[in-house]
């Protein structure tokens, strides 16, 4: 009998891309969407599909999910109708929308059938020759709707619905205008289907996802491994560095579970802009006939994150967050990347300007734009799509099923350095207090081995970071405004969050956590351009934003308790122009600035120079 921990196969066999199974020219986004989890193929349905506004929201009454309704438009998927690459370009407010096409079976192989969605906003149901398959709520998390038993050889309709009401101040949406237009720091909205679409077959045991968490100083990847009807069944999981198998271990699913520990042989750390990947490949074995009867590839790192009481620490090195505030937002797609080179070239963008960093702002990024900086070594704090959101029970009910989804989504990523869970939360009741807090301790007992920030910029219950918001141009002033926590170290005497004018419940209390500046600078920059576009100060000429930008990061570099900043912001988005670069992407400086601004990002920071846990 072959050994449970034996490896066959070449590296190349085990490691390679998914295969598509339906190559067309000119399909959009056909990329395989999990470059965590990836199986031998796919069939993408991204391109065109019919396509029905449902403004009455009575499409279900008149009998759209058999298909046989009125559908008397085209869109492209997965952009959202919204946006011009979609082919519709709608920007009113939309309640609902359906989607239909035909997806055509040969042959009916030993296997079922998973249809995935990448992401849908807000409520989807999903009928295939009219019988209800699935559904689910939340406009930002992937999911998979089996399929199996509608399917029938020959043609077949698939019909998605979906229901979106942002005023309805029960969902979240991020930054998503809930007025008709854009304005201020809210911008186009985003409904239904905006990312991709694909059908995969998977045997009827099979495995679902991994939930993977390394331990660099022990060399081990501890993980998860969930599956569908695998109780009973072994898991075997190989790691490999290059062409060398450097880890194996075996483990019993129990239930629906199987936990695993893979001791690496060869210990390589993923450091910020240094980044070393292990590939992975999990094995659903039968211990019957102990045949492989499920497989995906993946990779790994070894990268652990932990706080000291002035620094945040990868690897136990202290690291200054040079971190610069990232929307995802573009002027094609909106929420949807044009291309996959897009989400790269973006990061590659911050980290040209010696950003080591981003915080994915206020919704959930494409797992692609994880798998790049993950593949970079670019830091990222996962943050949700929680702005200017009431706090209702009805709100909860939706919110908090999508948050844990969130976390499970970018579990795995190594990038990921920690958590926000609000943003810019100034609460005034007892209610809104308990549900941050919940909040915070959900996330830490889902995971405590990352740092969880309770509301970025608002204010702090409970909170494993001390961040705040301050957008102040004048260095001087922000010297000032730290100065307290400088001269007196040992009482923690830290500046709080600025309260814009709303009156908080009760005072915070600064505790001696780690404290940075998590959005900052803001300057508007664009000459002649949208005559109501805005910032937060408006330089003279660029010689004077380059000069504000040296002078206020490098008081905060120069702080003996600052552990790092977020620049607000990478890209111009629509009125709000006060990216480093524009909407399109283009450059808005002379190269002499930007090679200014890299150079104040590059430089050393105190916290770098204090030692190996930020200590003095």
């Amino acid at each position: 009998m072959r050994p449970l921990n034996a490896v066959n196969g070449s590296l190349s066999e085990r490691i390679a891309e998914p295969e598509l199974m339906n190559p067309s020219e000119g399909m959009p986004r056909k990329e395989y969407p999990r470059p965590q989890f990836k199986r031998k193929s796919y069939y993408c349905l991204n391109g065109e599909w019919d396509f029905a506004f449902d403004f009455s929201d009575s499409g279900a009454e008149r009998g759209m999910m058999t298909g046989k309704g009125e559908y008397p438009l085209k869109i492209t998927v997965p952009f959202c109708p919204e946006s011009r690459l979609s082919g519709i370009g709608y920007t009113d407010f939309i309640p609902a929308v359906w989607y239909r096409r035909t997806l055509k079976v040969d042959e009916f192989p030993d296997e079922r059938a998973i249809l995935r969605f990448g992401a849908v906003d807000h409520s989807c149901r999903v009928w295939v020759n009219g019988v209800l398959c699935g559904a689910h709520r939340g406009g930002y998390t992937a999911f998979g709707i089996d399929i199996t038993d509608a399917l029938r050889k020959g043609d077949n309709v698939i019909t998605v619905s979906a229901r979106d009401d942002v005023r309805s101040h029960r969902q979240p949406a991020g930054k998503q205008s809930l007025e008709y237009s854009s304005h201020d720091c809210s911008y186009t909205r985003t409904t239904g289907i905006w990312q991709t679409v694909w059908l995969e077959w998977v045997p009827a045991a099979h495995l679902k996802r991994a939930a993977v968490t390394p331990h660099s100083s022990d060399g081990v990847i501890e993980a998860r491994v969930f599956a569908e009807r695998a109780s009973g069944y072994l898991l075997r999981a190989t790691a490999f560095y290059g062409d060398r198998a450097v880890g194996r271990a075996a483990a019993a699913f129990r239930g629906e579970t199987a936990s695993i520990s893979l001791k690496l042989d060869e210990i390589r750390l993923w450091q910020p802009g240094a980044p070393e990947l292990y590939d992975v490949v999990w094995e659903l074995i039968d211990p019957r006939s102990m045949k492989t009867v499920d497989s995906v590839t993946s990779y790994a790192a070894l990268r652990d994150v932990a706080l000291t009481s002035r620094a945040l620490t990868v690897n136990g090195k202290p690291v200054f967050m040079r971190l610069i505030l990232d929307q995802g937002f573009n002027p094609e797609g909106i929420y949807t990347a044009p291309d996959d080179g897009f989400l790269k070239n973006d990061i590659e963008l911050a980290m040209k300007l010696g950003f080591n960093g981003a915080r994915f702002h206020a919704r959930v990024f494409e797992d692609r734009s994880l798998y790049w900086a993950d593949r970079l070594g670019y830091l990222v704090w996962g943050e949700y799509a929680f702005f200017d959101m009431e706090l209702t029970p009805d709100f909860m009910a939706d919110a908090l099923p999508e948050w844990q989804e969130f976390m499970e989504q970018y579990w795995s990523h190594p990038c990921v350095i920690g958590w926000i869970c609000f943003n810019e939360t100034y609460f005034a009741h007892d209610l809104d207090d308990r549900v941050v807090r919940n909040f915070y301790r959900l996330s830490k007992a889902l995971d405590p081995f990352r740092p969880v920030i309770d509301a970025s910029g608002g204010i702090h219950y409970e909170t494993d970071m001390f961040d705040v918001h301050e957008y102040t141009q004048d260095p001087v002033k922000l010297e000032n405004y730290l100065l307290p926590m400088k001269e007196d170290e040992k009482a923690f005497h830290a500046p709080s969050s600025r309260y814009r004018g709303k009156a908080p419940l009760r005072k915070e209390t600064y505790c001696g956590q780690p404290y940075w500046i998590s959005e900052c600078g803001g300057a508007f920059w664009n000459p002649g351009g949208h005559e109501k576009g805005w910032g937060y100060g408006v330089p003279e000429n660029e010689n004077e934003f380059a000069e504000r930008y040296e002078s206020l990061t490098g008081v905060m570099r120069e702080h003996p308790r600052v552990c790092g900043f977020c620049y607000t912001q990478l890209t111009d988005v629509e009125q709000e122009q006060n990216g480093l670069y524009a909407y399109d992407r283009a450059p808005k400086f002379s190269s002499s600035v930007y090679e200014r601004i890299r150079a104040a990002n590059l430089a050393a920071a105190e916290i770098e120079k204090t030692g190996t846990n930020g200590e003095k």
